[in-house]
């Protein structure tokens, strides 16, 4: 059965939804009590009304048989939306809580893992884990699993009850209230979760394919299969459609079902009440219409337990692909500790993509001195920006070793940031005020340091100028600014943060020339002293090195100072008349 039901499937191995019911145990007990206890509230509302209305049709013999239903009634109605309440504040801070922890467990497993997105992950997955996913889970526990244990709740209450009264009653009852809660949902996801994996698939295929047909339309027209195109697509919506039809038929039929069901337990019930208490004296047959009515409130709680379960086959893809996830490393990072000179040494560096055979790097070997000015140079596709990943510690060599100050520069981790930051094409400015964003670089800067750092950067004047000054906003992404300014920006955060080996991920993409030279100059001349490693595809400003590298097929082509490039090699030669336009 459980091969048969995803999601039960899905739970057996889970470390995602399960310990959080472990964890979280005693508020999950107090949700689910105040759960029970508001239709408990509302059953006796209505088991006290309909008493008291039979009653009220027959002359009392004494005024306390309808003044306390009355009160009963008053109390009642005074503590099912009262219980109600709470025991919304209480679920809900429960998820709450619970997705807080799981927000973080989530993005741990995410962060030690985030170098690798591209080689394992698609986005549209990347997106799912961080939003829909914890959507979902979310769902998971509001619409499933705390209905369906309140609704065990009142089933064990409802048989115990009767059973007390009538052992062949409770019997009859547990037999009933079995098929609401057991039977007709995993009939529910047998059927039609078998549809709605067939629907999400085929909901897939017909986005790719009108994807891929509507990109290439034009193809389409000029071989004159235009309708041959139309034909495709609405072929494939009316297979949505069909399935989508069977589905509907299906709910409403299934809702059909459980109504009658609900009939059978009423009439049950009616015809209970009319053998044990019909036959005695005009005083016990009010009690028929109390028992009847006090089971309305309880359809509530058990009318949508079909359709959450039902829900779970969608739940069950994030519930896999968390569990996919590599497991969060709980042990505590060493601190490691290193005094300067901060020098860089690269020993024969291999590196090939994780589960693949696309070799990278073939053999680098390279030193970088403390203070010292390295341009890295190549085409797109040559292995510069995965060679900078490995320089931050980023990604682990295939083979050989990239070490700072003779450790490893995998084995920092998060303390990297104290030796190395970096300026990349596109520096993200977040939707705060221009005083937030550089405190990123630090925490603790005083307004006077912010300032200073402007000032260096050539951005005090324009940020004076602003009417809230270092609170004003930056808009999403920096929009307001323009590519310079944000670069500006990036590199005041990288002067606060105040590391000793700064590297420029070809920073000056898009930018026109004479804003180029410009920031190309302010980096150089603020970060002067720092060891510099500027990754660029294009030879402006290369003078101003110390050492320039070209990586060509994974491996150095040319290295040397500018100067000796110039006096021995023809291509660099070549190279750097074409950037100038010559």
């Amino acid at each position: 059965m459980i091969n048969r039901i995803p999601i039960l499937k899905a739970l057996k191995d889970d470390r995602w939804v399960r310990p959080y019911l472990k964890h979280y145990k005693k508020t999950l007990i107090l949700a689910i009590f105040l759960g029970i206890l508001t239709f408990v509230c509302g059953g006796g509302l209505m088991f006290c009304a309909g008493y008291l209305i039979s009653r009220s049709a027959a002359r009392p013999e004494n005024i306390l048989l309808v003044y306390v239903p009355i009160v009963l009634t008053r109390a009642f109605g005074v503590f099912r939306p009262a219980v109600r309440y709470m025991e919304r504040l209480v679920s809900h801070n429960w998820v709450f809580k619970m997705t807080s922890k799981f927000r973080q467990q989530l993005y741990d497993a995410l962060e030690q893992d985030a170098t690798k997105f591209n080689s394992k992950y698609q986005l549209g997955d990347i997106l799912g884990l961080l939003s829909e996913d914890v959507s979902h889970i979310q769902n998971l526990y509001l619409r499933t699993i705390f209905p369906m244990f309140v609704a065990w709740g009142l089933y064990a209450i409802i048989v115990v009850g009767l059973g007390i009264l009538s052992p062949l009653m409770g019997l009859w009852m547990l037999i009933v209230f079995a098929l609401i809660i057991f039977a007709i949902p995993i009939w529910s996801v047998l059927i039609n979760g078998a549809r709605q994996a067939y629907e999400k698939n085929t909901k897939n295929k017909l986005y790719t394919d009108l994807t891929d047909n509507v990109m290439g339309v034009s193809d389409w027209v000029l071989s004159g299969r235009g309708k041959e195109f139309l034909k495709l697509h609405v072929n494939d919506q009316k297979q949505l459609f069909k399935i989508n039809h069977e589905m509907k038929l299906f709910e409403r039929v299934r809702d059909f079902l459980l109504q009658l069901v609900f009939l059978l337990a009423i009439v049950s019930l009616i015809v209970w009440g009319s053998i044990r208490f019909g036959q005695r004296s005009t005083y016990y047959t009010n009690w028929i219409a109390a028992f009847v009515l006090a089971l309305f409130p309880t359809v509530e709680a058990f009318a949508s337990l079909p359709s959450a379960v039902q829900e779970t086959n969608i739940y069950k893809d994030s519930l896999n692909r968390l569990n996919n996830l590599p497991l969060t490393k709980e042990e505590k990072q060493k601190k490691i500790e290193i005094a300067a000179p901060y020098n860089l040494a690269v020993q024969d560096l291999h590196y090939t993509y994780p589960g693949t055979d696309k070799g990278v790097l073939h053999g680098i070997n390279l030193e970088i001195k403390t203070g010292e000015k390295i341009a890295i140079l190549g085409r797109s596709g040559a292995g510069k920006s995965t060679f900078a990943s490995l320089l931050r510690g980023d990604r682990v060599p295939s083979a050989g070793s990239i070490k700072l100050n003779g450790i490893e520069t995998d084995r920092f981790g998060d303390q990297m940031s104290k030796y190395f930051s970096v300026i990349n094409q596109k520096p993200y400015l977040f939707n705060t005020t221009i005083g937030n964003n550089l405190r990123l670089g630090n925490e603790n800067a005083t307004d006077d340091q912010l300032w200073d750092a402007l000032r260096r950067v050539g951005l005090a004047e324009m940020v004076q100028s602003l009417t809230k000054g270092l609170d004003t906003e930056v808009d999403e992404a920096g929009l307001r600014f323009s590519g310079g300014e944000r670069h500006r920006l990036a590199l005041a955060r990288v002067l606060l943060q105040d590391t000793p080996i700064v590297l420029l991920d070809e920073p000056t993409v898009g930018l026109d020339p004479i804003t180029e030279q410009a920031v190309i100059n302010t980096f150089l001349d603020q970060l002067a002293g720092k060891t510099l490693i500027w990754i660029t595809h294009h030879l402006q400003g290369i003078d101003k090195m110390d050492q320039v590298i070209f990586i060509e097929d994974g491996k150095i082509n040319m290295q040397g100072t500018p100067e000796n490039l110039w006096k021995t090699e023809e291509r660099f030669r070549e190279l750097k008349k074409a950037d100038q336009g010559l």
